[in-house]
């Protein structure tokens, strides 16, 4: 993706890297510039409220999986307040896992919900398997 003043693609942009750094006070500072403060976060391993719950979603994930790089399949598709992410999974260099994002924004530019659909899953994962409700 390329750098851009669109504030929803800018808004894309951050959410990529939110994903991609390592946890600490970094992450949450990114996250609070990327999320409204009451984000909705939907997937099916996961359905949290907030933005500390979304930041600590984050660190779960990076230590249940490590080192890992979420990159886009292709430029987002934006229209009125909301995008379609297409995202890939990459860890050690190879592609573990691809997904779907629907992200809407507030007035301010700031992802308000997300919901993730798993487009290929990982090896081993449970698509009946439900995250704790928020």
């Amino acid at each position: 993706m390329t750098p851009t003043t669109n504030p929803q693609a800018a808004a894309i942009e951050r959410y990529l890297a939110f994903w991609n750094h390592a946890p600490g006070d970094d992450r949450r500072r990114l996250g609070r510039q990327t999320f409204a403060p009451d984000v909705r976060y939907r997937a099916p391993l996961a359905d949290r409220s907030g933005l500390d719950d979304l930041v600590e979603l984050a660190g779960e994930f990076s230590l249940e999986l490590g080192a890992i790089t979420m990159t886009s399949r292709g430029e987002p598709d934006l229209h009125n307040d909301c995008a379609r992410l297409r995202w890939e999974l990459h860890r050690d260099g190879e592609s573990f896992a691809e997904g779907t994002d629907v992200l809407t924004f507030d007035p301010d530019g700031l992802v308000a919900t997300v919901t993730t659909f798993i487009d290929r899953p990982p090896a081993g994962f449970d698509p009946h398997a439900h995250g704790r409700a928020a």
